[in-house]
């Protein structure tokens, strides 16, 4: 019979507690980073909508029984748009033609009432894409193939930090789940904050953790495999068995058959519509447009469903054919492989359920970014020396006082420079060339600033200086939209749709807390016992909070990841 291991042994439980310790002390800082971003990005088409200028966003649109029209003179007069370009509608009967001639530069199409083709030229920010690549790359530098692959190892030290803090808190589990002990021991505070928010999040932690590790390993298992088991043939396998993995579409026509006349968006959409009633199509996005080989991807939602990316289709725009329907909702006819697929996609990025399903990750991604964060707290704690009992001041580990300002230095950074990153999407809208290299500069150099002063000032009084600019550089976003509204002449200006607006609003929320923080945390530091990281008192920042000493542990059921108190 099996049996809940309340009685585990005391070795044992040490065992997966020093597991559960160094996992996350070593992936928590990526994770924070990949979490606060995720968060923030539950809203990219609102942070979108709130750093595209007015003269973009009045670009007209036209009829969408007019659109094949609108196509065919664009494309005769600019042949590069024949490389990609997006038809995204704006409502059921209306759409935008755009594309993108250099990384930043986009161009937008109409016809005029007389039919007449003019075109406009734009850099609009791309502050929520960079903010989504931190998210989905931690912030690695080197690319996104890297940083993606280096999530994927943190992910697993993540998996295996979640099941070992499990094994561990199993002993006073149903005790202590509830259990938030607030006074003057902040240690135990944090811990059962800490253990609490870990516990009842964890069906969603382990859905982070094993679809990142299948999104950013996948290439390395599949290399590893088609090598090592199937001799090079397991591309072709998976290609014959979904045409999802094929690295290009195979072309329809022959290259050198002129190629026929393409079907109007309309013709297309009610093809979709047909097969999936109740899919909701956002834009249609076509490559090697009008020639042989040319594909459209019609991206779409369907709340109802756990779609990947919201679900989507290929189609040949010639024949009307689907060449890939796999991951269209209610309709798709997709088999067990790309069904489990989509519902990992959706489950990670949470692009389903609408608005509610929106608002519950976003407060998840926050309560996670917490976990590594008070994970960290906990672990600096169990190392700190406490001051003896006649009074001597100790000096403490250089690893504490690295680790704690390494802590503050990232999160803060990270927090400061996606506020800063995403400020200058409005304020240097059409007053520089290259806006994305200005965002990437902007958040690295926030970043590596951040942890460098924390290094220097100290994690007490670096805390408190980082908290500053944290507030000050959240709030300059809702900030920027006031000064647009009462100076349009400024060049800034202020967005009333509810997207733009929800940003404002959550912007000077978030301000309003960092504000609080930033308060609560100078007045701590300022009042902490001398030989805390978080006193300004003590010899050079060094030392480190809590009641906790440097004694052994002691292990036992009911307090089996706690440090005695310093009593």
């Amino acid at each position: 019979m099996f049996h809940l291991p309340f009685s585990m042994r005391s070795d044992i439980l040490r065992v997966y507690k020093t597991v559960h310790t160094w996992t996350g002390i070593v992936a928590g800082l990526l994770l924070f980073i990949a979490f606060y971003a995720g968060a923030v990005t539950m809203f990219k088409d609102s942070l979108t909508d709130w750093t595209t200028p007015p003269a973009v966003r009045a670009v007209p649109s036209v009829p969408l029984d007019h659109a094949d029209v609108l196509i065919e003179r664009t494309l005769s007069a600019y042949p590069a748009a024949r490389k990609l370009f997006t038809l995204a509608l704006v409502d059921a009967n209306r759409v935008r033609l755009s594309w993108q001639s250099a990384p930043g530069q986009r161009f937008d199409a109409w016809l005029d009432d007389q039919g007449q083709l003019h075109t406009a030229q734009s850099r609009p920010s791309d502050a929520a894409s960079f903010i989504d690549l931190i998210h989905m790359t931690g912030g690695v530098p080197g690319g996104y193939d890297i940083g993606v692959g280096v999530m994927g190892v943190v992910s697993l030290l993540y998996g295996l930090a979640l099941v070992s803090g499990v094994i561990v808190l199993l002993p006073t589990l149903v005790k202590d789940l509830f259990a938030l002990r607030i006074g003057r021991n902040l240690k135990r505070m944090w811990l059962d904050a800490h253990n609490a928010v870990g516990i009842l999040s964890l069906p969603f932690h382990v859905v982070m953790a094993l679809s990142v590790v299948a999104f950013g390993l996948s290439d390395y298992i599949f290399d590893v495999q088609d090598k090592l088991i199937y001799q090079g043939t397991l591309q072709p396998m998976m290609v014959a068995q979904n045409p999802y993995f094929a690295k290009a579409p195979a072309a329809p026509h022959a290259a050198s058959e002129p190629a026929p006349s393409m079907l109007s968006p309309a013709q297309l959409l009610a093809s979709v519509r047909e097969r999936a009633p109740r899919f909701e199509p956002t834009a249609l996005r076509y490559r090697r447009a009008g020639r042989a080989g040319a594909t459209v991807f019609i991206a779409g939602d369907d709340v109802r469903f756990l779609a990947r990316d919201g679900g989507f289709a290929l189609m040949d725009p010639f024949s009307g054919k689907f060449l890939n329907a796999q991951f269209l909702p209610d309709g798709g006819g997709g088999t067990n492989w790309s069904s489990a697929t989509s519902a990992f996609y959706a489950l990670h990025f949470g692009t389903y359920g609408g608005a509610p399903v929106q608002w519950g990750y976003f407060a998840l991604g926050l309560a996670g970014a917490f976990l590594f964060y008070s994970g960290n707290l906990l672990w600096i704690e169990s190392r700190r020396k406490a001051m003896r009992r006649d009074g001597v001041p100790v000096m403490q580990r250089r690893s504490t006082f690295v680790m704690a300002s390494l802590t503050v230095g990232v999160t803060l950074g990270c927090i400061c420079g996606i506020s800063l990153t995403l400020a200058a999407g409005k304020l240097l809208a059409g007053r520089v060339g290259d806006l994305h290299a200005w965002h990437v500069g902007i958040y690295y150099t926030t970043f590596v600033a951040a942890i460098g002063w924390a290094m220097l000032r100290g994690a007490a009084r670096g805390s408190v200086e980082l908290l500053a600019l944290a507030t000050l550089s959240t709030a300059a976003i809702p900030v920027l939209s006031l000064i647009g509204a009462l100076a349009p002449s400024s060049g800034l200006w202020f967005s009333a749709n509810a997207g733009a607006l929800g940003v404002d609003i959550g912007a000077a929320l978030g301000a309003l807390c960092f504000a609080w923080m930033w308060r609560k945390t100078w007045q701590r530091v300022g009042s902490e016992r001398g030989d805390s990281v978080w006193s300004v008192r003590g010899k050079d920042g060094v030392q480190l909070e809590a009641a906790a000493d440097d004694e052994p542990e002691r292990l036992d059921a009911r307090e089996v990841v706690e440090t005695r108190e310093g009593r």
